[in-house]
């Protein structure tokens, strides 16, 4: 049988959590990961979805089952001798805190590295990163730009682990040099003054003019957020919708995977947006993945028309 090449490859960490929210709701032993949640709402929308990630003994099997029914290919995953990250999300007011517990492996130990990638998925459309250190991030890329065809260039997008602050940077602006897409959020970042002024501070973040750079996508929650396109040196903001919230987790990685989705797909910036939008909706309805994983295409296009274009606005 020929190997299957997935649309999507999605890098980053499997990890067990447990949530703590502000009004002192918990759930423990969640399974997680922007991994999870990412992989769900790219398969949403019809991609085909390959996970790369090194798995403990202790995350849930039954994650890993729902990834399967949906469609995401596992050949990427491989085992740890032992129990993985379990980590704290504590949500506290706006801001979220993820804080590895006492006793796990180091964040680099269990992130996955060039030779996790299997050799028929190294010519993927795209792929994302999902936080991890950053100098596994930088190896990823590295070996992404090698694996790719001249001709036929892979799209590659990050979230970041490391903070956004005056003194990374440097080492920010080095690593998107040779990525397409970059998905901070309020929880990263700490550049000064930036909400007064969104459209300077995402400039002042782009490398220079060579660089591959075309998005910068600062996720606010709540609050929406500003989509900045380096090319055009134009700023689209989108607002937040959803029917209800649960769980803000996920969300974000929801978002990336309804926009990259529909890149892929040529769309336009606006319907990226709103796709982008819809799929974190879904994400936030329940705690967990659950709603996430439920959710159907029928579902996700009848909420994407019911949602106008004006919603995003340049």
């Amino acid at each position: 049988m020929t190997p299957v090449t997935p649309d999507l490859v999605v890098l980053g960490n499997l990890l067990v959590d447990d949530v703590v929210h502000a009004d002192g709701r918990t759930r423990m032993g969640e399974p997680g990961g922007a991994m999870l949640y990412a992989s769900l709402a790219a398969a949403l929308w019809g991609a085909r979805v390959g996970c790369v990630s090194l798995r403990g003994d202790d995350y849930p099997a039954t994650a890993l089952d729902t990834l399967r029914a949906r469609g995401v290919l596992l050949d990427g995953v491989h085992a740890l001798e032992g129990n993985g990250v379990r980590t704290w999300l504590l949500y506290e007011g706006d801001v979220r805190r993820v804080i590895h517990r006492l006793g796990c492996p180091s964040h680099e130990a269990v992130s996955p590295l060039p030779e996790h990638v299997p050799p028929a998925w190294r010519r993927a459309r795209a792929f994302h990163l999902a936080p991890m250190p950053i100098d596994t991030q930088r190896s990823l890329v590295s070996a992404i730009r090698g694996w790719e065809a001249p001709e036929a260039p892979a799209f590659v997008s990050v979230d970041p682990h490391l903070p956004l602050a005056p003194d990374t940077l440097p080492a920010w602006r080095a690593l998107l040099v040779d990525v397409d897409a970059f998905f901070p959020s309020d929880d990263e970042w700490r550049l000064p003054d930036a909400a007064r002024d969104p459209a300077a501070a995402l400039a002042a973040l782009a490398p220079p003019a060579h660089a591959r750079l075309r998005w910068i996508a600062w996720k606010r929650g709540a609050a929406g957020g500003s989509l900045y396109d380096v090319r055009e040196r134009r700023l689209h903001a989108w607002p937040a919708r959803a029917a209800r919230i649960e769980d803000p987790t996920g969300a974000g990685d929801a978002f990336m995977a309804g926009f990259v989705t529909a890149y892929l797909e040529a769309r336009g910036v606006e319907h990226c947006l709103r796709r982008a939008v819809v799929s974190a909706s879904f994400a936030i309805e329940s705690c967990g993945a659950e709603r996430l994983a439920a959710a159907t295409r029928v579902e996700a296009e009848a909420r994407l028309a019911a949602w106008d274009a004006t919603e995003v606005r340049p």
